[in-house]
């Protein structure tokens, strides 16, 4: 056997264990090479197997008989670019007239075969530009979160899309957002993740868990005020109404509204204060929701109804004075009370990580995507911390976030922790922690006592 033989067999063998065991790094070595040639190899057969070519045009079909030659073949839409990714590659196409961006999406599926990819989505950039983005493997098996991403202020990293792509919680394009899940679904990790990506920024964290605090109260470092029972809920969420409306007062005080000033210095919320003006945002994190609806007694009930209305006055109006609200649950429908369906409403960001029944999934997604539905009621019981992200615009994406330990957000919160703001409405609400234990250890040079 010569040595050329032994080293391709090697190689063979390198990409085979590569490919079993970190598919990330054979697709960087291997995989994306031979997926563009394969693409771009069989880019016409497959646009015409999956009737997605356009039969040529009358004027190239006169053309063809005054040349006397034979007719034109069809043509399929034109790559403007193909480029790879860490995780596969992005087709960029112009669509020719007469086609539609819904064709491209409705033949994705038969698109995934034929390429040999592991996952394909489309989506339309403008007017006849569609970009095609595939996935060379199974990106939510092991979630690896790319070194570098797009982090603005009020806009965090929280999970990996099964495009390869970040998914982002950005709070100034969506300012609510609800969060479903059964037990034992991923709904906490994703939650970690939330707060451990929130904890650098400038923002005030406030939390609602009436499981007696066992998920926040561990990251209570980085939290402004939080609350473990439905009574100091109550009280917290009043506290927060009449924040709101002071920062209201001071966003009107501030508008210097007057014939001589131009519209775009008009300041309508607190992101058009000037810095030193501008008071610090606000995220509510309310855990479990449905213990905050719950009620056993009349005086319960007349708690439980405070509580919902201070919670819709807080999505409805707090926006544009910088409060934003998570809401987690494992149900979230009208059983809770009257109250519930307007909250619902107002909460745009929906996630729905593995769901017990079709009517939880209908709770996240049956008023703004149904096609999303079934997504969600298909994540199998064994893949905990998929979910399915979508908003107001009809559009969802499968998600996953990185797995996240308490340990790990508990670091990541004492490490920020002076960058916890002091809000005078919910001051008394602070968690009452102990001083960090100094990292230095003094040196002895003398040995231990020994009994």
């Amino acid at each position: 056997m010569t040595w050329p033989t032994v080293l391709l067999l090697v190689v063979v063998a390198a990409a085979g264990l590569l490919r079993w065991r970190r598919p990330a790094w054979y697709w960087m070595t291997f995989g994306v090479t031979f997926a563009a040639v394969r693409v771009l190899a069989r880019y016409a057969s497959v646009m015409e197997a999956c009737g997605l070519t356009v039969p040529p045009s009358r004027w190239r079909l006169m053309l063809a008989r005054m040349a006397n030659r034979p007719a034109p073949e069809s043509r399929a839409p034109r790559i403007l670019r193909l480029r790879p990714t860490h995780t596969g590659l992005v087709l960029r196409l112009k669509l020719r007239p007469g086609q539609d961006a819904f064709d491209v999406a409705a033949a994705s599926d038969r698109l995934r075969h034929s390429f040999g990819m592991y996952g394909v989505t489309s989506r339309e950039l403008r007017s006849g530009v569609v970009e095609i983005r595939m996935t060379g493997y199974d990106v939510l098996k092991r979630v690896q979160m790319p070194a570098k991403t797009d982090t603005r202020p009020m806009r965090v990293p929280v999970a990996l899309r099964e495009d390869g792509s970040v998914h982002y919680r950005d709070y100034r394009a969506v300012p609510h957002g609800l969060t479903l899940g059964a037990t034992e679904s991923g709904k906490s990790v994703y939650q970690r993740n939330l707060v451990a990506g929130l904890a650098p920024h400038h923002v005030a964290l406030v939390g609602i868990d009436c499981k007696q605090g066992v998920e926040l109260f561990p990251l209570a470092r980085r939290f402004s005020a939080l609350a473990d029972n439905p009574d100091t809920a109550l009280e917290l969420l009043e506290a927060l109404v009449s924040h709101m409306q002071d920062v209201y007062q001071l966003i009107r005080a501030e508008q210097r509204i007057s014939v001589a000033v131009p519209d775009a210095e008009i300041a309508a919320d607190i992101w058009d204060l000037p810095e030193d003006l501008r008071p610090v945002p606000v995220v509510v994190l309310v855990d479990e929701v449905a213990e905050l609806a719950l009620f056993a007694s009349k005086e319960e009930e007349k708690r439980r109804d405070r509580i919902i209305t201070a919670l819709v006055r807080l999505v409805q109006l707090g926006r544009a004075a910088g409060v934003y609200l998570e809401i987690c649950g494992q149900r979230f429908g009208s059983e809770l009370g009257k109250g519930i369906t307007m909250l619902r409403a107002q909460l745009t960001g929906r996630t729905a990580h593995r769901v017990n029944d079709e009517t939880s999934a209908n709770m996240a997604f049956g008023d703004i995507a149904p096609d999303a539905v079934l997504a969600a009621i298909q994540i199998p019981a064994e893949t905990r911390g998929i979910a399915i992200a979508g908003d107001s615009t009809g559009g969802w994406h499968r998600i996953r976030a990185p797995h996240t330990t308490l340990r790990q957000a508990v670091n990541v919160c004492n490490k920020h922790a002076d960058r916890t703001p002091e809000l005078p409405a919910v001051a008394p609400f602070r968690p009452a922690v102990a001083a960090l234990p100094s990292a230095r250890v003094p040196l002895s040079k003398t040995a231990p006592a020994t009994a």
